[in-house]
Parts: structure tokens; C-alpha cells; sequence
């Protein structure tokens, strides 16, 4: 079948000016050979049967869309209520009440037909008619059992049904074990999901069983197949001489890793060299992985399927095994490595006027973290400058060319929300003892600002030689959503400048710049952000939003992330001569797939990092109920506004447990307004709270509001 043949028929059919055709005709339009029709016919079948396409009674075909129907992912409300997500771009969710849910779950993908339309007011309401496929076919919850019978109770309270488990399937679970469930019967009406038991977590409560229950919960795989392992063993082997001289040997050169402090798999480190004519040569030397991970391999596969590495606090899932991650691909000091590196002449501009892209083979001469490199740099620190004598020059140059990228990147108009993240302090034990705010200091901007500006020339190089490559994408926000921002700054005093369909990344980094430091600029970041849409992977350069980049992709980090060996690989084959119009067309396909699949592992990753630290959070708020402290409103909903407190601790405040008023949502202003006081609460107020409750089971904390803290 032809390369790309389902984004052109979807595209074709989708089209506003599309004519319902029959399949005899569509055939003749795509060109599809006679000894071809049957397989054409079931793709055809295939696509009805996902939800992608329509056939009327007389055997026309045409967009669910066309037919009134409305495709997308179900999400389920703990109420019972529910929305439909559209496969649609800009398309507002479906409202979908408890009553015409018709057996969807959570997350399962859905074909709906819309029974109320929306209004000025109101989102459009409608009803499930067929579930397409079940997304979720494993839950982690609470097994509670009965003589006969017993139930699990999901842990995510999206899934609001409990799942009937037969005694014959207890697999010796016991009364509050957290359990893994596979679903074997679906629910239909009123009739409940049944399920069985196919792994017991442990007892309830203890930190390991629900940092795990969260692992099974986002689908994480911890344990590598046995052959994945033993094939990690078998091509962990010396460099042979061969592959030395066939490289760039650049191992006397001054290459270095900054990390943190607990990093093990190191994947890029840099170079840097003061030119004659005043410009930099920052050379960017990233771990070759795809020399041991080759195309279709064991270890190939099991990369793809994770995508990515995911860090838990104290613990982490590699996307590769340790004897790769940490050893063989890991850039350690001292040793000889592999590495496809990228040297760009930069000047005082920060524009890079020259580069180069090369397979090499480096050996590092010092494995720095960024507290040590910050250290040497803000503070002068004598110790560490005689430690590292021989680097601090590089570091001092590194810092001069750092400050010049990151000029250039706002001048350009980069958006940097300076949002602070937790940094989650464990004992040996286990136990949470401190949470505070993780400090970017001058070091850790230098690494991102040098993996940044490689990122973007591997990018544009790529671009402009027409090879299938996987780009990291963040498009251009929706009309609505500038629409209501705009509203929203508006009552601050702050106008969003140019066309509301094209926004440029200026318009809003000049807001960021006005709000700077005061007392409205918690609220206007957080809604800004939430205005922005979520960067993915996708095989087509539709440029980087927030970085203000015309081409960007993630080249930085192989070890952890499949898009960064995937482009590795076609690099190399690049620069090896090895991509024909054959191999071109195969590599469509797989940038195509590795996209996607990595854009959905990355986002079950990032949800499966906040529930562990909302997890870690709650540990360490539950013994500190009844105490008082001054926080910031983060969020305003209509049933209350959530409360963040110096330490990243959040917590929330029920709009019905506020006694002094009756307080009212108002949506457009993200405000809660008094009805007899007009006393008002907006994100960004700073609050005095005293901790209420901790629930560690639901992962969440309530504060009681003592006042609005005047300034």
C-alpha cells in the first residue's frame, strides 16, 4: 500500500468541499492497482471499524463529521458525567451526561451523536452510540472481597465504577491489597465491569506498593524481557579498531558532562574553544546509541515501546537496560565513547555562521555537576577553581557564549515561564523530609541553552535536505483560547498585540515582561500557559511556539528518549550515503509511528511523575494538619481554588466550606466573587491557610481559608 495513504484519503475526505464517493471511486483516485482493490477494500473496512470514516446506505463514504457524529476519546468524571475529546483540531469537548454514557470507560476511544447543541453558554450535549475500542483494559485499585464475591476499587476516580470480581479469581488477594485487574467483561446499562485478578501489589498504605500501583497504573514497564537483557549484555562490548578509525578521533580534546548531582546516565557533554575572530566553537558531543541499539532489534523494540525514561524521585525507569544506560552509552569520565557530535561556529550574535555534524569518538575529562560549575561561576568558590583548574577558562567562555544564546532567543521573542518545580528530599528510609524549590542556577541554563541551539541546527540542516525526520513540535495557540486570554489580561490593564489567528510569540512575551514582578503575574503565567497547547513529536516541521524556533527537534538525549535515536539513526545513515528513495519511503512510515507512539508514552510519563510527587507531597503534609501557612491562589474552579504554597505543596479550598459569603464562579475572570460582601479571590492572591485535611489514598489535601493576606 502506498506510503501515507491514510493521511491522504482522511485529508481528501475531511475536506470541507469533499463529495461523498463510493470506494470503486476512490480507488481511481488514489490509483490503486487491480491486484491491490481487496486490500485497499479492508483498509477501507479497517477505518470504519476505528472511526475514521462513514458509509451511508447507498455505500457513500464520508466523514463521521459529514454524518453528524462526533469521534474522540472519552473522559470520564468521578460525578458520572463525562466528555468527549474530538479527533478534531479546535473542536469543543462534548458534554456527555451519566445517563447516555452507554457502557464507555475512561480513556476508551468513541463514536457520539450530538442530541443538544451548544449554545453561546453552553457546550453542545450528547450521546455514546458505539464504543470504538477499549483503551484500558487493566486497572490498579483496593480489593475488597465477600464470601463469594468481591470488588476493586479503581484507584483513579475516573474509572466510577468498581469492578465485580468472581471468588474464582481472587488469585489469593486479600482484604486492602492493592491489586492489578485485568477487565474481562465490559460494563453495559447498569451492570458493573467484571475482572480478574492478575497481580497483588501488596498491603495498602506502604510507600513501595503505591509508587508501584502508580507505575501499573500509567502502563510503565519496569521489568526488561529476559532476550532484551541478555541481547544488552551481548553488544556491550570494547570499541573495536575498526570503528575508531573510521571516526573523528577527538579524544584529546577538552570535553566535559555538567549533570546532577545523581544523574548516571550522562548522554551529552560539550566542548568549547574561544576563535580567533572572537567567535565560539561549541561542539555538542552526544552518546552514540543506535551503535548498539540497531533497527528492529530486541532492544529496538523494547525502546520504542517505552519511549522514554521516566523519573519517579528515588526511582527510575530507563528506556534502555542499566548495562546501555549507565554503562556502555553513558558518557563517564576517562573513558573512550561514542559519540555523533555537532560543532557550530557562533558569533557574538549568537548566530551560527558555520557547523558541522560528524560521528566521533570522544574520552571526557571531567564529570561536573551543576552545583559545582555554578559554584565556580557565581560564587568564586577557590576550592573548586584549583579542583578543575584546567576547565575553568571553558566554563567562564561557556558561560559569555550561554548569555549570548539566551539574548538572542528573547530577542526572537522565547516565552520563559519561570515556574518553580518541587524538589522532593527522601531519607534512606523512604520518608519525604523536605520538599523545596529546585534552583536553576547559571549552569543548568548553560547546558539548555548549548542543547537548544544543537536541537535547532540538527533541526533545520534535516529540514532542508527533505529526509523523513522526527521534529519536535508546539503550534501556534488557537484563535479561542488568545481570544479569552486576551479577555482575562484586559482586566489587569494588558492588551495582546497583532492578529488573534497568528499570535507571534512576541505579543506574549512582551505580557511576561510587563507582569514582571508584580503582584498579577502568577495569574497571567498560569493562564497564558494554559492557553498554550501541549508540544509533541510529529514528522512534519511545524516549528517550536514557545521557543520562538522555526525548526526544532530533541537530538540531546538518545539514552532517554526514542525520537533522539531514531533521528541519531537516520543521521548517520545520512552521512554514510545509505538513504535511497526505498529507504526514504520506509522512513516515513517510522518517523511517522515513533511520533506518535512517543508523544503518548511521554504524556503517560509526565502523569505518571505528578502522582508520584502528589503522592510524596501528601506523606509529607499528613502529620502537619492544623498547621497555618501564607500561600498563593494557583487555580480557581467553581467548586473552589487551589492554594499553592512556597514549598510546590498544593492544596484546595472548597468554595462550600468558605462561611463568611456565598461565593460565585465567575468564569471569564477566573474569580470567585462574594454574593453579599463582593469580597473576590482570583489566581495570584496571596492567602493565609490552615492545613485541613490529607488524603493520601485520593492524592489530595484540603486547606481551610483563614483570609486574604492585604499588601
Amino acid at each position: 500500500m502506498v506510503p501515507g495513504l491514510k493521511e491522504s484519503l482522511l485529508g481528501l475526505i475531511n475536506e470541507d468541499a469533499y463529495n461523498p464517493l463510493k470506494k470503486e471511486e476512490l480507488a481511481v483516485i488514489f490509483d490503486i492497482h487491480s491486484s491491490e482493490m481487496p486490500m485497499f477494500y479492508n483498509f477501507l473496512d479497517e477505518l470504519e471499524e476505528d472511526g475514521y470514516i462513514c458509509r451511508t446506505k447507498k455505500g457513500k463514504i464520508l466523514s463521521p463529521n459529514q454524518m453528524g457524529y462526533y469521534v474522540g476519546k472519552f473522559i470520564s468524571h468521578r460525578k458520572g458525567f463525562g466528555f468527549v475529546e474530538s479527533d478534531k483540531e479546535y473542536t469543543q469537548d462534548l458534554f456527555i451526561p451519566s445517563d447516555s454514557i452507554n457502557g464507555a470507560m475512561h480513556n476508551d476511544r468513541v463514536m457520539a451523536e450530538i442530541v443538544v447543541p451548544a449554545t453561546e453558554d453552553k457546550r453542545a450535549e450528547g450521546n455514546i452510540i458505539k464504543v470504538i475500542t477499549r483503551e484500558i483494559t487493566t486497572v490498579v485499585g483496593l480489593f475488597k472481597p465477600s464470601k463469594s464475591f468481591g470488588f476493586v476499587i479503581p484507584d483513579d476516580k475516573k474509572f466510577n465504577k468498581d469492578i465485580y470480581i468472581p471468588k474464582k479469581f481472587f488469585s489469593g488477594a486479600s482484604e486492602n491489597d492493592k491489586v492489578v485487574c485485568e477487565i474481562t467483561v465490559w460494563p453495559q446499562e447498569d451492570r458493573k465491569p467484571e475482572g480478574k485478578i492478575i497481580e497483588i501489589l501488596g498491603q495498602k498504605g506502604e510507600r513501595g506498593v503505591e509508587i508501584d500501583s502508580i507505575i501499573r497504573a500509567h502502563g510503565l514497564p519496569e521489568e526488561f524481557p529476559k532476550k532484551v537483557l541478555d541481547e544488552a549484555e551481548f553488544v556491550a562490548q570494547p570499541i573495536p579498531e575498526e570503528e575508531i578509525e573510521r571516526r573523528l578521533d577527538i579524544r584529546n580534546l577538552k570535553t566535559f558532562t555538567i549533570d546532577g548531582d545523581d544523574a548516571k546516565d550522562l548522554d551529552d557533554a560539550v566542548s568549547i574553544e574561544k576563535l580567533p575572530n572572537g567567535n565560539f566553537n561549541l561542539g555538542v558531543h552526544i552518546a552514540d546509541v543506535t551503535h548498539y541499539v540497531k533497527e528492529k532489534s530486541k532492544l529496538d523494540k523494547e525502546a520504542l515501546k517505552r519511549a522514554t525514561s521516566v523519573y519517579l524521585v528515588d526511582k527510575v525507569i530507563p528506556m534502555l537496560p542499566k548495562k546501555l544506560s549507565n554503562g556502555v552509552c553513558s558518557l563517564n569520565p576517562f573513558e573512550d565513547k561514542l559519540t555523533l557530535s555537532v560543532f557550530m561556529e557562533i558569533d557574538h550574535n549568537g548566530k551560527v555562521v558555520k557547523y558541522d555534524i560528524k560521528e566521533t569518538i570522544i574520552n571526557s575529562k571531567a564529570r561536573m555537576t551543576y552545583t559545582e560549575v555554578s559554584d565556580i561561576l557565581e560564587k568564586d568558590d577557590e576550592k573548586l577553581k584549583e579542583t578543575f583548574s584546567n576547565l575553568v577558562e571553558e566554563f567562564k567562555d561557556a558561560e559569555t557564549l550561554a548569555r549570548i544564546l539566551m539574548n538572542r532567543r528573547t530577542k526572537r521573542g522565547a516565552l520563559d515561564f519561570d515556574f518553580p518545580e518541587a524538589k522532593i528530599i527522601l531519607n534512606k528510609e523512604g520518608e519525604v523530609v523536605d520538599i523545596k524549590h529546585y534552583e536553576r542556577r547559571i549552569s543548568n541554563k548553560m547546558i539548555e541553552e548549548f542543547m537548544l541551539v544543537s536541537n535547532e541546527t540538527i533541526a533545520e540542516h534535516y529540514f532542508w535536505l527533505g529526509i523523513p525526520f522526527v521534529y519536535r513540535i508546539h503550534e501556534t495557540p488557537s484563535a479561542e483560547k488568545m481570544e479569552t486570554l486576551s479577555k482575562f489580561i484586559a482586566t489587569f490593564g494588558y492588551t495582546i498585540k497583532g492578529d488573534m489567528e497568528e499570535v507571534h510569540p512576541k505579543a506574549l512575551q512582551a505580557i511576561i515582561a510587563q507582569i514582571k514582578g508584580k503582584r498579577e503575574e502568577e495569574a497571567i503565567s498560569t493562564i497564558m500557559l494554559r492557553s498554550l497547547k501541549q508540544a509533541r513529536y510529529s514528522p512534519d516541521c511545524a516549528g517550536h511556539f514557545g521557543l520562538a524556533a522555526q525548526y526544532y527537534s530533541h537530538f540531546t538525549s538518545p539514552i532517554r528518549r526514542y525520537p533522539d535515536l531514531q533521528i541519531h539513526r537516520i543521521i548517520k545513515e545520512h552521512l554514510n550515503n545509505k538513504i535511497n528513495k526505498k529507504r526514504q519511503d520506509q522512513l516515513t512510515n517510522i518517523v511517522d509511528y515513533a511520533s506518535t507512539q512517543s508523544s503518548e508514552r511521554e504524556r503517560a510519563a509526565e502523569l505518571a511523575e505528578r502522582d508520584v510527587h502528589d503522592f510524596y507531597k501528601c506523606m509529607y503534609m499528613k502529620d502537619k494538619i492544623g498547621e497555618e501557612y501564607d500561600g498563593i491562589i494557583s487555580s480557581v474552579t467553581s467548586f473552589g481554588m487551589f492554594v499553592e504554597l512556597d514549598n510546590t505543596v498544593e492544596g484546595l479550598i472548597r468554595l462550600a466550606n468558605i462561611n463568611d459569603d456565598y461565593y460565585i464562579y465567575d468564569e471569564m475572570s477566573y474569580t470567585i466573587i462574594g454574593e453579599r460582601t463582593r469580597k473576590t479571590y482570583k489566581i495570584g492572591d496571596p492567602v493565609r491557610i490552615k492545613v485541613d485535611n490529607v488524603n493520601v489514598d485520593f492524592r489530595e489535601i484540603d486547606f481551610e481559608l483563614l483570609g486574604k493576606i492585604e499588601e
